[in-house]
């Protein structure tokens, strides 16, 4: 399936096409802050002239959902949906931590994957690889758990693997013997997006368009303090 990904979820973004021959085509990155529909439509534009695509090409589109920055998530899966609508393509949002996982090489180790969720707190999910060395959440029935960051570190055993781009700040706190993965696999990739939607592509699927909606993974600081004066 040739398919469009696109990554928003953090303090940057990136756009890439994936061939239906299973290769990504072309990657572009946005400038730290550029995540706004103004810098991520040309972006789009852009992969598309560099890969020699027509919009009309594009049978897939696929998008980080969630968790992570709220104003990210929804500039991405606002623009996922329209062009899924417009270009009559199939639709697909995909867990954040998820994508962290696929980017790191296989291990008969657990891995964990965080993001900042700020107020002393992560986005965490734990992973472990299947038979074809793919990652996978050990507990597929829930997105991510919420741990404060000193009870997270914590609970860390001699021997697990780490990644995740809040380790520019946590690696120098991690136990010993816990590993954090090379530092240029600690950032979301719509590359490695594209990725792992092509195999869940593959494996039937799919968000109706109408539906899909951001993972937050948390209430905003605004509900949470309406939440409480209630």
């Amino acid at each position: 399936m040739r398919i469009l990904a696109l990554e928003t979820s953090g303090l940057s973004g990136s756009v890439a096409l994936f061939d239906d021959a299973g290769a990504v085509l072309h990657a572009v990155g946005l400038k730290p802050g550029q995540r706004s529909a103004q810098a991520l439509a040309p972006a789009i534009q852009n992969v598309l002239h560099e890969s020699g695509w027509r919009t009309g090409d594009v049978e897939g589109i696929a998008v980080t959902a969630g968790p992570g920055s709220f104003t990210g998530l929804r500039i991405g899966v606002t623009t996922a949906k329209t062009l899924a609508y417009a270009l009559n393509a199939s639709l697909l949002g995909v867990n954040s931590l998820d994508v962290l996982a696929w980017a790191v090489p296989a291990s008969d180790a657990r891995l964990w994957a965080v993001l900042d969720a700020h107020r002393g707190q992560l986005f965490a999910a734990a992973f472990r690889t299947d038979s074809d060395g793919r990652w996978w959440r050990e507990d597929p029935t829930s997105e991510c758990s919420l741990p404060t960051v000193d009870a997270w570190l914590a609970q860390l055993q001699p021997g697990t693997l780490v990644t995740g781009p809040v380790l520019a700040r946590l690696a120098n706190r991690l136990p010993a013997g816990v590993v954090a993965v090379p530092d240029e696999l600690w950032q979301l990739q719509a590359a490695s997006v594209a990725q792992l939607a092509s195999t869940q592509f593959a494996q039937g699927r799919r968000d109706d368009v109408w539906n899909l909606v951001p993972y937050y993974g948390r209430l905003s600081a605004a509900e949470e303090k309406q939440r409480d004066a209630s």
